[in-house]
């Protein structure tokens, strides 16, 4: 495998999204970070532009209106997309790890339903998993209980951090619908929730790291009933759902922190090579020559090591260990790499006159979302104790 670059037809896409990304999507970055009404203005020309441009949810499968590329193929047009932390919302693939959960475990009902707006775009997809009272990183804590009541499912709980909720047509509710004496994995189910259904209210949006508001939002089910029909997948198998879905979804963001690092390194080197102190160029400074070097080898690392996890799963072998490395390695990485391009700007680092102090913020959320760094080593810690032949080079 060339894990240089794809080759063929996505290499010709990638230098297409590259163009994209660079030329259009960052340049309005400025307008996008305010997220007020010009900014959606903005978001929406640029949705328009990546539909022309043959760019548009290119991820998607092709019977579900999608660009039909291939899981592995995808995995490289992520780490370009991830160069601007708006490049998902504007080609559209921010709502790829839902349809494939929704292809895979929904009824045809719900397939004809809410698949085709999520590729048009529509709107967003949403997930309630997190709750404030328990431990994300434990979801067999969940506390949300959903309740048949004839062909009814009765919900209430209380959900935060479900991203995008407020511009999303439905939310994947996970609650509790068995007892206690069934085994705590089989206990969870995920139901769909249209979110303009009764008692399903969005409290706020929550504050998080210098963005107020933001798209991560607290959320209360005061009996909210929907159809049983609604249940996504098999009963009881809630967490079969959410790891088919947050499989993929871990590999993506790896890729797009690589995207974020790669900018990141580029600015660095930028300001290494004009900035003039102490008698000569930053570039001419060891230490900084220090930086540059350790952050292209930590690049290129987790970027070996995310094209590997990519190619295990798409062989649709067990890929667990690979993307609990690439998860924690990854997160320790982006934050490195932007926190030294930080340090050689100086000053001009902590303003909003660079992308990076943005960047930084999002960066810390990478060692979070999506399971914590310590439970991802953790996890992968047990597995391989449990059998050292699963180390990726074995």
């Amino acid at each position: 495998m060339n894990t240089n670059r794809p080759e063929g037809h996505v290499a010709e896409l990638s230098d297409r999204m590259r163009s994209f990304i660079d030329d259009e999507v960052i340049p309005a970055e400025s307008a996008l970070v305010r997220e007020d009404d010009d900014a959606r203005r903005v978001l929406d020309q640029l949705r328009t532009r990546a539909k022309e441009l043959g760019l548009w949810a290119l991820g998607h499968p092709s019977d579900v209106g999608g660009g039909g590329v291939d899981f592995l193929d995808f995995v490289y047009l992520n780490e370009i997309i991830g160069r601007s932390d708006f490049g998902q919302l504007a080609v559209g693939s921010v709502s790829m790890q839902d349809t494939l959960m929704l292809r895979k475990h929904g009824t045809e009902e719900q397939k004809r339903r809410w698949i085709p707006p999520l590729v048009a775009g529509d709107f967003l997809p949403s997930v309630g998993l997190t709750e404030p009272e328990v431990a994300g990183s434990d979801p067999t804590l969940i506390e949300t209980t959903a309740v048949l009541d004839g062909d009814t499912w009765v919900i209430n709980g209380h959900k935060w951090f479900t991203t995008g909720v407020a511009d999303a047509g439905y939310c994947s509710v996970f609650a509790r619908t068995e007892s206690d004496d069934v085994p705590r994995h089989s206990r969870i189910s995920s139901i769909i929730v249209p979110t303009d259904t009764p008692g399903f209210d969005i409290v706020r949006s929550i504050p998080t790291m210098g963005h107020d508001p933001s798209d991560h939002y607290e959320v209360r089910l005061t009996d909210v009933r929907v159809p049983a029909a609604n249940l996504l997948g098999e009963r009881g198998k809630g967490f079969v759902v959410a790891q088919d879905r947050l499989g993929p979804g871990r590999i993506f963001h790896c890729m797009r922190w690589l995207g974020q690092a790669q900018r990141a390194y580029e600015l660095m080197c930028a300001r290494a090579n004009t900035r003039f102190v102490h008698g000569s160029l930053l570039a001419e400074k060891g230490e900084i020559q220090r930086y540059i070097a350790e952050s292209a080898a930590e690049i290129q690392a987790a970027r070996l090591m995310t094209l590997d996890a990519a190619r295990v799963m798409d062989s649709g072998a067990d890929a667990r260990v690979q993307i609990g490395l690439i998860k924690f390695w990854g997160a320790r990485m982006v934050h490195n790499v932007i926190d030294r391009a930080i340090q050689v700007h100086g000053a001009l680092g902590l303003t909003a006159d660079t992308p990076l102090e943005r960047m930084y913020r999002h960066a810390r959320y990478a060692r979070v979302y999506d399971g914590p760094d310590e439970v991802h080593r953790m996890s992968t810690a047990r597995r391989l104790l449990r059998d050292p032949g699963a180390a990726p080079w074995l």
